[in-house]
């Protein structure tokens, strides 16, 4: 229990930024219905070993339970399996801590349960990570030369950039309405500096079935839990009518 609120504390960490500094940017909506995408699910368990656990650990998911999404253990050994070789084990990262500091300014949050920390009234945790891996944009003032819409001066680097290229926010400056004297900057779009190896199409759509990926990682049994919670309902309401009518023809004869 006290790893998983240490797992909740350190993705809260991670996302906290956007709330100050970011909350007016309105969350694009993740298409929900890749949740239930075996293909997009593995697809997004590819994208996540190979861009994510380099630095971000996931350290309450084993890899075995990536057979519930449809991968064979055989398929998990031969392309999943680079942090560990034993297919039982968590998704670890051999990321030093330490160095992970010195580099980043903080240690990677773990990624578990990050699709579950950040809903708010702009959306779910899935919302925000859609929003937020599709926001980054080169800024040569920070450390690792990108910053992010989402959460201003990240200290994450852009580790999707070849996929969607390298683009520049556009800011406009205006007056502050409620005060005269100061100067506010908003967003005007990205230029495109750079193409990527993906259309804008395509990484939207690969981005989606990451996040599908991370959103059903923070909750494996989501689905199932729906469709059980949906049965019981359908058999109370159908026991609910049994059970009225049983009653209806013991008492018919009671004057």
């Amino acid at each position: 229990m006290k790893k998983i609120l240490a797992s909740l504390l350190a993705a809260l960490a991670m996302v906290s930024g956007a709330q100050a500094s970011g909350g007016d940017l309105v969350l694009d909506k993740f298409p929900k219905e890749r949740i239930t995408d075996m293909a997009a699910l593995q697809n997004g368990a590819k994208l996540f070993v190979n861009y994510c656990l380099n630095c971000h650990a996931a350290a309450f998911m084993r890899f075995n339970r990536l057979k519930d999404i449809g991968l064979t253990e055989q398929q998990i050994k031969d392309n999943l399996l680079f942090p560990t070789d034993k297919v039982g084990e968590v998704m670890k990262v051999s990321l030093d801590s330490k160095d992970a500091k010195e580099w980043f300014g903080a240690v990677p949050p773990d990624l578990t349960l990050v699709a579950r920390s950040r809903a708010s009234h702009s959306g779910t945790g899935a919302d925000y990570l859609y929003t937020y891996l599709r926001s980054f944009y080169r800024d040569e003032t920070r450390p690792t030369g990108w910053n992010n819409l989402v959460f201003p001066n990240v200290g994450m680097p852009h580790v999707l950039w070849e996929l969607q290229g390298q683009r520049a926010a556009k800011f406009v400056e205006e007056t502050d309405p409620h005060d005269p004297s100061k100067k506010v900057h908003h967003f005007d779009g990205f230029e495109q500096l750079t193409p990527g190896k993906m259309s804008a199409q395509e990484f939207d759509s690969n981005v989606a079935d990451l996040v599908a990926y991370m959103q059903w990682m923070a909750e494996p049994m989501q689905t199932q839990r729906t469709r059980l919670g949906v049965g019981v309902l359908i058999f109370l309401a159908g026991f609910f009518f049994i059970a009225w009518r049983l009653n209806a023809a013991y008492w018919k004869d009671v004057k």
